[in-house]
C-alpha cells in the first residue's frame, strides 16, 4: 500500500518539485498551499502517513499549524516533518519543540527527506 504524504508549502515550485520526487519514489502525494487548507485535507484523509510542513508561510505559519494539529485529537497523531529554509542555530530545536517529528532544511536533500519519512512512518 502506498504511503500518503501531504506537502504544505506556499510556493508552488516547491510543491511541484517535491511532488515529482515523492511520486517517483512510490508515494501518493497531496498538497496544500495554506495552513487552513492543509488542516481540511488532513481531516478528510485520515490515512496520511506524514505531513511535510513549510514553517514560513503567510497568514498562519508552520508553528501555528503544529499547535493546531497537536491540539486536535482526531489528527494529533499524524507526524509532521518541518521543512524550512531556516537553518540557524536553534531552529531545529524550535521546530521539534513545536511538535515536529523531524526537521529538513531547504534546499531539500532528497536522501535525507526519504530517510526521515521512513524513520517516522
Amino acid at each position: 500500500m502506498k504511503k500518503k504524504i501531504l506537502i504544505v508549502d506556499d510556493d508552488p515550485r516547491n510543491i511541484f518539485a517535491l511532488k515529482l520526487t515523492l511520486k517517483s519514489e512510490g508515494f501518493e502525494v497531496l498538497d496544500a498551499s495554506m495552513v487552513d487548507e492543509a488542516l481540511s485535507v488532513i481531516k478528510e484523509n485520515k490515512d496520511i502517513s506524514v505531513v511535510l510542513m513549510d514553517m514560513m508561510m503567510p497568514e498562519k505559519d508552520g508553528y501555528q499549524a503544529l499547535k493546531i494539529i497537536s491540539e486536535t485529537p482526531e489528527i494529533s497523531d499524524i507526524p509532521v516533518i518541518a521543512v524550512t529554509a531556516q537553518a540557524m542555530t536553534g531552529d531545529r530545536e524550535k521546530c521539534l519543540d513545536a511538535g515536529a517529528k523531524d526537521y529538513i532544511t531547504k534546499p531539500i536533500n532528497v536522501e535525507l527527506l526519504l530517510k526521515a519519512i521512513q524513520n517516522i512512518t
